[in-house]
């Protein structure tokens, strides 16, 4: 029988990772998972989360991310806080190198999450919560007949428009180009939607600081080519300007997508047999707390069937 320090070694404490844990405690797999800050991923970003299912009156990030924690434990899951340095397959055990040694285990499940790419302007970091989003499907409906701003002119900005348009009574489109990056069926639609005046787009801009006390009472632009700025009075705006995943430190291990996020197929399997990936850190159309949660229950289950077939020989 193969031996390693664990059975399984969970990387990164997201949702995604997180249940991973928690499947994997219920197989009475020997499981670690390490995180190098704190438990919870994206989700301790969110005052409030509303499209969870089973919390009909919301639940704060801070709050689920507790649950998950929780529950992992009582079936048994050890978690670290500790940062992972590298990764080196090997057969029948990967080794897992981190700033005070290494560990062993048959498989791994990579769960480092995503980082959405900030403007990096006063008033961002503060505003966050309070006004600054990054997800238009968690938080649009709290901006229900208010006026807001979109910044951010590809695909996810024109598309998080059109969820928008349901709640919001205007959206200020902000773009620091003279044309969109996205597909051009979501420009018909964002323009359709200019024409009607529930839009307003604002060209060769970009957004050089938030403004408010406790939460968002406005946002100011400047025209990149005229230097004109505008102050916008807006109690919402959404960052749409891509996402970093957390892979920075695979030092080309796995194959990437484009935007360096990895690749898997339908069981959260990368190329390396005993490896998978789940949550944000996964190539794939969106990225919500619910489907890092359904990644990281497929891919402890696939973990759970490897491990029996390495063990039968």
């Amino acid at each position: 029988m193969p031996e390693w320090d664990y059975d399984l070694i969970i990387i990164g404490g997201g949702p995604g990772g997180l249940t991973a844990g928690i499947y994997a405690g219920r197989a009475r797999l020997k499981t670690l998972l390490l995180e190098k800050l704190i438990h919870g991923g994206q989700m301790m970003t969110t005052d409030l989360v509303e499209n969870y299912p089973g919390f009909p009156e919301g639940i704060t990030g801070f709050e689920l991310s507790d649950r998950m924690r929780q529950q992992a434990e009582r079936f048994g899951l050890l978690i670290r806080s500790q940062e992972v340095l590298e990764l080196k397959p090997g057969k029948p055990a990967h080794t897992v190198v981190l700033p005070d040694g290494q560990l062993t285990a048959g498989a791994i499940i990579i769960a480092t999450g995503a980082r959405y790419r900030r403007l990096g302007v006063p008033g961002e970091d503060k505003l966050v919560g309070r006004g600054v989003s990054f997800c238009a499907t968690c938080d649009g409906a709290f901006f229900k007949d208010e006026a807001i701003a979109m910044v951010g002119g590809g695909d996810n900005a024109l598309t998080e428009i059109l969820f928008l348009d349901r709640f919001a009574k205007k959206i200020h489109l902000i773009h620091r180009r003279d044309q969109f990056r996205g597909a051009k069926y979501l420009q018909e639609r964002v323009f359709e939607f200019e024409k009607l005046g529930k839009v307003e787009i604002h060209w060769d801009s970009e957004v050089k600081e938030f403004l408010g006390q406790d939460n968002l009472e406005a946002a100011k632009i400047r025209n990149v080519k005229t230097l004109k700025e505008t102050l916008l009075p807006i109690t919402g705006a959404f960052i749409a300007i891509g996402m970093l995943p957390n892979t920075g430190w695979l030092k080309d291990l796995l194959p990437l997508d484009e935007g360096g996020f990895i690749f898997t197929d339908v069981i959260m399997a990368t190329e390396i047999p005993g490896i998978f990936a789940a949550g944000d850190v996964r190539s794939k159309l969106w990225r919500q707390i619910s489907t890092a949660v359904g990644d990281g229950s497929v891919a402890a289950i696939a973990a759970e069937n490897y491990l029996e077939e390495l063990k039968r020989g």
